[in-house]
């Protein structure tokens, strides 16, 4: 019999879930990225309200949302749990859309730091987006599943700087933001009507609501888990420290600065372009040949290949070498999703990634402070060094600490040993 079905309908329900989510995934990337690049920019053009520098609003704009982050993110986590992953994708996305709209009105900087704060507390797409993946996939397609998202993320993340900057140029800042708050209303809505999550509450021991504690404690007890985590904030350290000295250091390497942000953007895109096209193969391969060797090889890599990036002496140079480095890096992220994955229960999901996204915050908040010393203390050029060693860091404790018997620990974490 003939189907004329379009081929999505054909697909396996987690299968249709990952693909919606990948589309939200991309979407809602570019529209956060279209923000992020010119935030101390709008900070300086709507001026200090108190006797707060912009200096320090510029920095606290950045910080204000990973701090509340890193303290919400574990609680909605338990949430999902307890009420359904697809809900906190939502409450996310829909309220996202509501707090980016407005800081399209904000007349202070003090006012935008506020509502980054806010931010923070609201948000945290790409955690919700992971749980409610990890616990719709099959185990032993996660590291598909997982790939296929950090490429929809990473492929927002290249695209939004170019809109973003276009856009404030043309049009200002204040309808970048009008947009992000758009592109965040349509992945919630595609979410809302193309997801359908079958979800069972856990059966409630105790009168009294959820208890975080206890799924917390739940998630650390998990073998594996501690130094899953451990490895989830060392890697973000490197994949954060160069990211605000970027642009200085490709400015100290033209004679002609006329396209310094053209060529600071580019190289980012590249960057993650080249990320975005390894994510899923290497996802893929270590469903076959185990995330932890993966986890291994690709940190490697990318360690080794920061390296000479310290001694480049054209902005070409330095976009081949991160070109490289991106497709290198591009096996860690999906590596340590899948394996948080497989060492812990479905119905843990929400809090395993909650917690990770406060994890994720968290170094996110500390990245650039440490990249400061080290270019305030070493130079420009050291931070390239930093990143090294902390992604080979990885792969050493990934080879020493990490737990190798996947199938013995699924077993433990399967009957509560």
């Amino acid at each position: 019999m003939h189907n004329d079905r379009p081929p999505f309908f054909n697909l396996l329900p987690w299968q249709r879930t990952l693909a919606i989510m990948f589309g939200a995934q991309l979407v809602t990337a570019v529209g956060f990225s279209i923000i992020f690049p010119f935030l101390p920019l709008y900070i300086a053009d709507l001026g200090s309200s108190t006797f707060l520098g912009v200096e320090f609003l510029a920095g606290a704009v950045f910080s204000a949302q990973a701090l509340t982050m890193a303290i919400a993110s574990p609680v909605w986590g338990a949430v999902a749990d307890r009420y359904g992953r697809k809900l906190m994708v939502e409450r996310a996305m829909f309220g996202g859309a509501l707090i980016l709209l407005a800081m399209s009105f904000v007349q202070t900087a003090e006012q935008l730091v506020l509502l980054r704060a806010v931010q923070g507390l609201i948000t945290g797409t790409v955690s919700a987006a992971n749980a409610l993946v990890a616990a719709t996939a099959p185990r032993e397609r996660t590291g598909f599943a997982m790939g296929l998202l950090q490429m929809g993320q990473v492929s927002g993340l290249a695209i939004g700087p170019l809109i973003g900057g276009l856009m404030a140029d043309v049009f200002g800042y204040r309808y970048a933001f009008v947009v992000t708050a758009l592109l965040l209303l349509f992945s919630g809505l595609l979410v809302f009507w193309g997801v359908a999550e079958v979800f069972v509450p856990p059966p409630q021991t105790e009168a009294a609501g959820i208890h975080f504690w206890r799924e917390w404690q739940g998630v650390w007890r998990s073998p594996g888990i501690p130094a899953v985590y451990g490895l989830r904030f060392v890697s973000n350290l490197g994949q954060m420290l160069l990211i605000p000295f970027a642009p200085l250091f490709i400015a100290t390497l033209l004679t002609d600065k006329t396209h310094l942000n053209t060529i600071t953007g580019l190289t980012i895109a590249v960057t993650a372009a080249a990320g975005t096209v390894t994510a899923v193969y290497l996802g893929r391969l270590g469903d076959q040949i185990g995330h932890r060797r993966v986890l291994i090889g690709s940190a490697l890599l990318a360690g080794l290949l920061y390296l000479p990036q310290s001694q480049v002496a054209t902005p070409w140079q330095l976009l081949v070498l991160q070109a490289l480095t991106g497709a290198a890096a591009g096996g860690v992220v999906p590596s340590i999703s899948a394996l948080l994955a497989r060492y812990t229960r479905t119905e843990q999901s929400g809090s395993v990634y909650g917690l990770e996204n406060s994890i994720i915050s968290a170094s996110r908040a500390a990245a650039p402070l440490i990249g400061a010393m080290v270019a305030m203390v070493l130079g420009l050029r050291a931070t390239f060094l930093m990143a090294g060693v902390v992604y080979l860091l990885v792969a050493w404790f990934t080879a020493v600490y990490l737990p190798q018997n996947i199938a013995a620990l699924a077993e433990q974490v399967e009957f509560g040993d």
